[in-house]
């Protein structure tokens, strides 16, 4: 049961990592798809 926990535990501090990470690092698409002639 222990283990099951630690595992728990272990994606859900990965996943919230992750979400951070990719956060971050993204651009949204207003951004990054927005020239002169674009309008969204």
């Amino acid at each position: 049961m222990k283990a099951f926990l630690l595992g728990c535990v272990a994606a859900v501090v990965i996943a919230v990592g992750g979400m951070v990470i990719l956060d971050r690092v993204q651009e949204p698409a207003a951004h990054a798809f927005a020239t002169t002639g674009v309008r969204l």
